[in-house]
């Protein structure tokens, strides 16, 4: 597989550039996938003319990492039968996404695309003052945070053996995520819980695809698959004033259910 992964950014030292997502391209290399990483240098205008089989999007921006044409672009993408992952944070987080058919429409926002309960127009996160809603709090980063599934579990989320990936990493203010109104093709495969209220909330909504549309996932925040998650001692940058936990370094081999779901989720996202 073609796999582009792309952050909605330019490249910033001080930011959540793409070069802090290296494990994840490592696991995805190491699965003999000709894999792309880069940052955001040139608009994206023209990507469903690319050769890519699948995006991996990461939304870092402030709410203006891409545009109106932009996003309709990605939806070309994958209406073309091709698979696209898109993921964002807290709050206002990458929510120029939120126009991408679909898996965009899948991501609620402060400010754009709010969770339609608006009783969870609320703070979960109590840690970091100046973050909104959403921000659920599943842990420290450098923690694992015990997920969900459904009764019949999905192939996304499926070890080798058949048994359910049980450990995700944690991130103590996760986004939103829900099937967009109207979306016959997608569910929550996923779920967690707050740390501190014990509020569940949507981890990842995928997208089964049909005869218009490629496969999607929706991801709640990119810190699943962020280096920095995956092992702390790999640093973050400088606007992170969260303390950390040692839970993942003291205890290695619970990661390997992340690497399992994005092994998982190269050979799902390009199926038809």
């Amino acid at each position: 597989m073609r796999i582009l992964l792309q952050t909605t950014i330019p490249s910033t030292p001080d930011d959540w550039s793409i070069e802090r997502f290296s494990m994840l391209h490592g696991v995805l290399a190491s699965d003999g996938h000709e894999v792309t990483s880069r940052n955001k240098e040139e608009r994206l205008g023209a990507i469903d003319r690319s050769p890519f089989d699948q995006i991996w999007l990461f939304a870092v921006d402030d709410g203006s990492g891409i545009d109106e044409d932009e996003c309709a672009a990605l939806t070309r993408f994958r209406r073309s039968g091709r698979g696209l992952l898109a993921t964002r944070d807290h709050q206002d987080l990458g929510s120029s996404i939120c126009n991408i058919g679909g898996v965009g429409a899948a991501h609620h926002f402060h400010s754009r695309n709010p969770d339609p309960d608006p009783s969870r127009h609320v703070r979960d996160d109590r840690q970091a003052t100046t973050i909104d809603w959403p921000n659920y709090h599943t842990g420290q980063n450098g923690q694992y945070q015990r997920i969900h599934t459904p009764a019949e579990t999905h192939r996304l989320l499926q070890r080798r053996d058949g048994s359910s990936i049980e450990w995700f990493p944690a991130h103590p203010h996760e986004g939103s995520v829900g099937v967009p109104h109207g979306e016959r093709d997608a569910q929550v495969i996923a779920t967690g819980s707050s740390v501190i209220t014990g509020h569940e909330l949507n981890l990842i909504v995928a997208f089964d695809g049909d005869a218009t549309n490629g496969r999607g996932i929706a991801e709640s925040s990119f810190h699943h698959l962020a280096d920095y998650n995956w092992d702390t001692r790999a640093g973050a940058p400088s606007f992170v004033t969260d303390p950390p936990s040692d839970d993942v370094v003291c205890d290695p081999d619970r990661l390997e259910d992340i690497r399992t779901y994005v092994r998982n989720a190269a050979l799902w996202l390009s199926a038809r």
